[in-house]
Formats: structure tokens, C-alpha cells, sequence
């Protein structure tokens, strides 16, 4: 995918498919959880950052949304969104975070929890990833972040999102890559940007600007 002289932009294509899964409760959610494909996991916490029709909200996850929707369990939705996901490398990681904060709820909530209707029940779902070639290549510091200013939503995902957390590294093919080329300090510029905060279209924009406001030195 990168090497140390050209950084290769990759993207990809997702193949999405139901499990045959499904819940209508809290207790069953988190029986659940464990037993899942972690392609599920991915993909129910991050699929929305890569919906055409992306919009702030609340509740930036499936679970989250399910839970305060279907469930009405808000306090429940609020700790799941709050989960920073950032702050975990895998996605066995990211699992257990999440069956800790419904194992901590249910654990504290003094009635049964709700069933919904038949109709609201949660999917579980998963994905499949196809990694293609762009056929973009940046040969050097500059090169790359005029490269970035064109690439695909799909591209700039797969770099930071789908390199990182699927394949358990801290930080983003871009960042790994800047540090290679001797610059550490856009690496690290780049690494203090939360994508989880933005859009892919602002995401893309701050890491140009990073580009435009430090330059490369002679």
C-alpha cells in the first residue's frame, strides 16, 4: 500500500450484508455483542462517517441510535456515543468497551428493560472490504497533500479509519507515512486531528491546510 519513497492512495469498495441477526431488547443486544463478526462491530460504528448524507448528531453509531430510538433507553444511547473511539487500536478492543458500558447499565437499572416492536428490531450487519488501486501516487511531501485535496471520500476513509482500527495501528497510513519521509511533525499534526469530529470533506481540508501551512523544508 506505502512505501518509503511514494505513497500509493488506495480505496475501497464494501460489500454489505445482513447476518440474520436480530433484537429487540437490551438483554438480547448484549448477548449478542460477543458473538458477532468484528467486520459488525466496524461497521455499525462506523459506517455513518462514510454516508454520502452525513449530518452531526447525537448519536454518531448505530448502537447509540437504536438504543435511544427503538429502546428509549437515552442515558444508554449517551454513554455509547460518548465511547471515544480513538482511544482503541482494535477491534476486539472497541467490543469490549461496548459490552462493558450495557453490561454498567443494566447492571444499574432498577426495572426490565424494554422489548421493541417487531418492526424496530436491530439488524446486525456486516462488511466485507475490497481494496483497489486509485492509480494516484504522491512521490514527496508536497506532492501528497496536493494528492489529498482530490482523492475520494472512499480513499480518505480507508486510509484513516479502515487502516487503523481493522488493522490495529495507532495511527493513520498518512501519518506513518509522513513520519517515514523525515517529517514527524506533520505526522503528528495529523494524528491530533479527530476524524470522528468531522465530515471526510473537512477532514480532507484540515489535512491540506496542515500541508499549506507548514510546507516542506528545503
Amino acid at each position: 500500500m506505502t512505501n518509503q519513497k511514494s505513497f500509493i492512495f488506495d480505496t475501497e469498495l464494501r460489500l454489505v450484508a445482513l447476518t440474520g441477526i436480530k433484537v429487540r431488547s437490551l438483554q438480547e443486544l448484549r448477548d449478542e455483542l460477543p458473538r458477532i463478526p468484528g467486520s459488525s462491530i466496524f461497521f455499525h460504528t462506523h459506517q455513518e462517517y462514510l454516508a454520502h448524507d452525513f449530518q452531526r448528531s447525537a448519536h454518531f453509531n448505530d448502537f447509540a441510535r437504536w438504543v435511544s430510538q427503538a429502546l428509549r433507553e437515552e442515558a444508554l444511547a449517551e454513554k455509547l456515543a460518548a465511547i471515544d473511539l480513538l482511544a482503541f487500536t482494535t477491534i476486539r478492543e472497541l467490543r469490549d468497551a461496548i459490552i462493558a458500558t450495557v453490561d454498567e447499565y443494566l447492571n444499574d437499572l432498577e426495572r426490565p428493560s424494554y422489548e421493541c416492536r417487531p418492526e424496530e428490531a436491530f439488524h446486525f450487519c456486516r462488511s466485507r472490504s475490497f481494496v483497489l488501486p486509485t492509480g494516484i501516487v504522491a512521490d514527496d511531501v508536497d506532492d501528497f497533500f496536493r494528492q489529498v485535496a482530490s482523492i475520494s471520500n472512499a480513499s480518505l476513509y480507508f486510509h484513516f479509519f479502515e487502516a487503523r482500527l481493522r488493522l490495529g495501528r495507532r495511527t493513520s497510513d498518512f501519518s506513518r507515512w509522513l513520519n517515514d519521509r523525515g517529517r514527524p511533525d506533520l505526522a503528528a499534526a495529523i494524528d491530533a486531528l479527530n476524524p470522528y469530529h468531522r465530515t471526510l470533506d473537512e477532514l480532507r481540508c484540515d489535512i491540506v491546510q496542515l500541508g499549506t501551512n507548514t510546507g516542506t523544508p528545503a
